[in-house]
């Protein structure tokens, strides 16, 4: 029989085992994290060189965000929450800049670099955060790696911003070389990086310090996928398809409308063509736009007076974008970007903190685009306009892309959609729409597979009032 006395006893050891089961926990968790004991899986090209997919041949959709200043701006315990939120709303990308300027410094006050030199990055012995004398710049940047592994997220990291590079020539190809070689090493064993040479800059300027950093890198660390970054309404293939090591290319669709944007030559809003451009292009490579209009940022990014891009245009950026045969998107918004907070001078008239601004209505829609792709079989989808038999322009474009047994097409304003049937198989296809903003489906119904069938989404004809539509083989 057990007395109150025993009781309480054995009531209170058993909080005691609790509580040191609880530190040890912690202390496990804590290791785990500096030490990254369980690898993300590393990401290949697909056999038909448009896609990615792991190294276990399943598919991987980019769905990215811009996180450029991650991990300059926030502190230990802002990336725990930055990129738990970015998990939960289906993102497995963030880009961000390892060195956004060569006097760059962390939150904890620690500089990367040694006179502003990148062939002198600060590195102390140990990496013990409570321990000033150790914890430096780059313990931080493997934090964040670290953190971002938990949470099967891929940081896409821009080894040094392109103006650095292009404004006062404050790299040179020996310290471009000795950076690089610097990074290799470091992260030679991370399976959660991917590279961004260049950072929003122009690939006809300064090709050898962005082929020193890329070949070097590459060179050591052939497993890292890398891409170039380049400059606003410009393209990687342009200039460094050819590059050993580009292994994907990546353009920047940029921030101005239609309207602002008067270069004759420009693919303007219409980012699908860049796409279209890319795709045509030997050796295959796939293509993405990682870098759109942001989210609550202003059309052409410096009149603050102007409209700001919201969800609507990101969804339609991703949509035409993908449809095109893009192998992923990455979205952006201005305070997320900047990684703006209290006290902090704002770029391009943000006022939005950026622990507010992760939750936009933009950012919880992207997983939507993700979704869709990924309920299909995913290596066989490839971009085919002849589907669409009432072509409009602008935004009255309509995307569309298809496998042997569905097809996808979207209208960003509502649209009729008028089909040329019997390009996917079967004598009758089942017709469905899907919301791109909330990732609901609407069951039309059956028809034949044959002529032309037009289908007509519900609501108003206006931008944003955007939907899929989906057909599948009966």
């Amino acid at each position: 029989m057990i007395t109150k006395t025993k009781y309480l006893y054995l009531l209170l050891f058993s909080c005691s085992i609790l509580f040191t089961s609880c530190k040890d926990a912690k202390k496990t968790n804590d290791t785990a994290i500096s030490e990254g004991d369980t690898n993300l899986p590393k990401l290949k090209i697909s056999e038909n060189q448009r896609y990615f997919m792991t190294e276990k041949g399943e598919p991987f959709f980019w769905l990215g965000d811009t996180g450029w200043l991650t991990l300059g701006r926030l502190t230990r315990e802002e990336i725990e929450t930055y990129f738990k939120d970015r998990k939960d709303k289906g993102f497995n990308v963030v880009q961000v800049m390892v060195l956004h300027s060569l006097n760059v410094e962390n939150v904890y006050k620690d500089f990367a670099l040694k006179n502003e030199d990148v062939a002198q990055p600060i590195t102390t012995e140990g990496n013990d955060f409570n321990n000033p004398e150790q914890y430096d710049y780059w313990d931080h940047v493997d934090y964040a790696l670290d953190v971002a592994q938990k949470n099967g997220i891929y940081l896409a990291m821009v080894p040094v911003w392109g103006t650095n590079v292009s404004k006062g020539n404050k790299v040179n190809k020996e310290q471009a070389q000795k950076y690089a070689q610097f990074l290799a090493d470091r992260y030679k064993n991370r399976t959660n990086i991917i590279w961004l040479n260049g950072g929003d800059t122009k690939g006809n300027e300064f090709q050898d310090i962005w082929n020193t950093i890329g070949n070097t890198i590459k060179n050591n660390n052939p497993d890292q996928l890398m891409t170039f970054h380049p400059y606003g309404r410009t393209d990687s293939s342009t200039n460094f398809h050819n590059a050993k090591w580009l292994d994907f290319n990546m353009f920047q669709s940029g921030h101005k409308t239609y309207a602002q944007d008067t270069v004759k030559t420009s693919f303007k809003e219409d980012n699908y063509k860049y796409v279209n451009q890319d795709y045509v292009l030997k050796p295959i490579k796939p293509t993405l736009d990682g870098e759109p209009s942001y989210e609550g940022i202003p059309h052409g990014l410096h009149d603050t007076l102007e409209p700001k891009w919201n969800a609507n245009d990101v969804r339609r950026y991703g949509y035409w974008s993908v449809f095109a045969g893009a192998s992923g998107y990455t979205y952006g918004h201005s305070a997320v970007m900047q990684m703006f907070r209290k006290g902090d001078k704002p770029a391009y008239g943000n006022r939005e903190l950026w622990n507010k601004a992760i939750h936009a209505p933009g950012a919880g829609q992207m997983v939507y685009l993700k979704k869709l792709l990924l309920e299909f079989p995913y290596f066989e989808r490839i971009p085919d306009q002849s589907l669409v038999a009432n072509q409009g322009e602008k935004y009255d474009y309509l995307a569309a892309t298809r496998a042997k047994n569905y097809a996808l097409i979207y209208t960003y304003n509502g649209k009729k959609i008028t089909v040329n049937m019997g390009k996917i198989e079967g004598s009758e296809v089942e017709a469905n729409w899907y919301n791109p903003r909330n990732g609901e489906t609407t069951k039309i119904g059956t028809f034949a597979n044959k002529g032309t069938q037009d289908f007509q989404p519900s609501g108003k004809n206006e931008e944003g009032n955007d939907w899929v539509l989906i057909l599948t083989s009966k």
